[in-house]
Formats: C-alpha cells, sequence, structure tokens
C-alpha cells in the first residue's frame, strides 16, 4: 500500500534558525519515515516579501537544502525540490484564482498579522495578498493528505480544504483530497526579545551563528521582567533562558539553574552563558555533519528531486484541464 502524501516548504530568505528547526524541521525528519514527502524551497513564496531584492531568494536555497540534510532529512526518502523549477506551480495557482472569492482572501489572520508587524517592507501588492492561493496549488499538486504546519498557519491549510472542496464540486470531481492540518508541536522557542522567533524580527539565533554570535545574542535575551537586580529571586518558568536550558541542558545543570535562579544565587549574566555553552555543544555534531555536504551533492539532490515534483506535476495539471474540459 502506497504512502499518503504530505508537503511542506520554506521560503528561502536567509539562513535558518531555532524557530525553524524546533517549529518544522524535528517534525518533518519524524514525519518522513510514515509518508511520502514533499518539502520545497518556496521562492516564489519568498518574492511576496523580497521582491525588491531577490537575490537572497537564490543564494539561500542550497544552504537551507545543506541544513534540512543536517539534522537528518534524507533525500533518498523525502523529494526535495524548488518551487519555481516546477512551472506547474503558476499554472495551477492561475486556475485556482479564478474560482478563489475574494473575501476568502480577506478574512486571513496571518495576512492582516503581517502587515501589522513588517512594516519595513511594503506588502500592499497583489502577490501577498494572494499568496495562499498559491500555497493551496502547492498543497493540492501533490495531493497532499496533511501539511505538517505550526498553529499560525493552520487557516491557509483550511482554505486549501475549501479551495479543494469548491473545485471539485464546480467541475464534478474528486480529483482534490481536502489535506489536513498536521499541527507540529508547539514551539516552546522564543526569540532573543520574547516574540516569535523570526528573521523579519531580527531575534532570531541562527543555527550556522558562530560561537561568537551565538554568546552576544545569549546576553542580549530578555528574562524574567519582574527580576530587576541580581539580588531578586527569579522566575524560571517565564524566563525566555531557561526554556533554551530545559532543551539543551542536562539534567544537572537544568537543576541548578532552576534553583539558584528562585533564590538569586545565580546571576542572568552568568545564566545565560551557561545556556549558549551548552546550545554550542548540541550544534557540534550537526556542524560536522553539514560539512560534508559538497555543492555539487546538493545540486544533484535537487535536481533529482525536480525531476521527482515535475512528473507528479505533469500529470496533475493533466488530470486538472480533464476535469475543466479545457
Amino acid at each position: 500500500m502506497s504512502k499518503k502524501a504530505i508537503l511542506s516548504g520554506m521560503r528561502p530568505t536567509g539562513k535558518l534558525h531555532f524557530g525553524h528547526l524546533h517549529g518544522a524541521l524535528l517534525n518533518w525528519k519524524r514525519l518522513q519515515y510514515d509518508y511520502s514527502c514533499y518539502y520545497f524551497i518556496a521562492d516564489w513564496h519568498a518574492l511576496t516579501s523580497e521582491y525588491a531584492s531577490p537575490g537572497i531568494i537564490k543564494e539561500s536555497a542550497p544552504d537551507i537544502i545543506k541544513d534540512w540534510m543536517m539534522i537528518g532529512l534524507d533525500p533518498k526518502i523525502c523529494t526535495f525540490f524548488v518551487q519555481s523549477a516546477i512551472p506547474e506551480h503558476a499554472e495551477l495557482f492561475l486556475i485556482l484564482s479564478m474560482i478563489t472569492p475574494l473575501p476568502w482572501l480577506e478574512r486571513n489572520p496571518t495576512y492582516k498579522e503581517q502587515m501589522h508587524e513588517i512594516t519595513h517592507r511594503d506588502l500592499y501588492t497583489y502577490g501577498f495578498f494572494g499568496y495562499p492561493v498559491l500555497q493551496a496549488s502547492d498543497i493540492l499538486m501533490y495531493k497532499a493528505s496533511g501539511v505538517p504546519v505550526g498553529v499560525d498557519q493552520a487557516p491557509h491549510v483550511e482554505m486549501t480544504r475549501e479551495i479543494a472542496r469548491r473545485f471539485n464540486f464546480m467541475y464534478e470531481t474528486q480529483l482534490f483530497p481536502e489535506p489536513e492540518t498536521l499541527l507540529t508541536p508547539t514551539s516552546r522557542i522564543l526569540g532573543i526579545d520574547r516574540r516569535k522567533m523570526s528573521k523579519s524580527y531580527g531575534n532570531a539565533i541562527y543555527l550556522m551563528d558562530s560561537d561568537s554570535d551565538i554568546d552576544t545574542k545569549a546576553l542580549q535575551m530578555v528574562t524574567d521582567p519582574h527580576r530587576v537586580k541580581k539580588t531578586d529571586p527569579g522566575r524560571p518558568e517565564v524566563c525566555n533562558v531557561f526554556t533554551f536550558h530545559e532543551i539543551y541542558s542536562g539534567s544537572d545543570i537544568i537543576n541548578r539553574i532552576d534553583s539558584e535562579c528562585k533564590t538569586a544565587a545565580i546571576g542572568c549574566v552568568e545564566c545565560k552563558r551557561i545556556m549558549a555553552n551548552s546550545l554550542k555543544t548540541y550544534l557540534i555534531p550537526f556542524r560536522e555533519k553539514r560539512s560534508q555536504f559538497t555543492d555539487d551533492f546538493v545540486m544533484d539532490v535537487i535536481t533529482d528531486g525536480n525531476a521527482r515534483a515535475r512528473e507528479t506535476a505533469r500529470e496533475t495539471m493533466r488530470q486538472v484541464k480533464e476535469a475543466m474540459k479545457l
């Protein structure tokens, strides 16, 4: 019995950070053994915000693939591909945009949130407004039964379900399944300013940051806002630095920090330095593995994945046109 397909992607707009690791990649790694996985570089999606300076897109793609393989995603099991290498995505996007009601896009909560948060770029474009339809074309192209996403992306999957339902009804077909939302376990990792970790917010710790960068960013992290002086007892349960300790430090360190923070026996600066060392130690085996991937090997992985994805996409578009009698 063939495995059900799932699909997810990442925008190539720079380096990956710990939010990506815990918000997506570790879940992708777990899912790759149970599903036929399509993981793609969403370079057309990246253009919705990076259209004025798109050079970062092409530069980022190979490094992101290396990061995927570094954490254990296997290109022999998964299909890695670049969105723009599969022109059928744009074709299906055009077709689906013809049947998607405007109010569906206007109620998109992620659109409203990003318009509010990202003020340093002009996002008042048709492409940014309509990207959920492009996202639907990505998902439906491979007839994905599920989409692993964080809770903030769940409305997009629901819109994809509605678009699939509408297409099937209008053209009297059962071509597209209605994909389920495969919620990624909520990431407790926040940025150094206690907001969601994001490249756009400038608050991220990147997987390939140098040791000195990690040290610097750790010292900049916001801790317990009620702990004003070193002599004030802290509350580890509300401290973002302690969240990192819980994931990356050993049990002896965690227990020590928990006790000494609550009694003001340790200051935030020392606590941050210990956490930074734990973070750097955690990254050592990943970075050693990553160093083994040559640029030529990565390009071969992408070329092979593109070919496999294109074959599936061509067949899907043949079926779409047949259903629509085009």
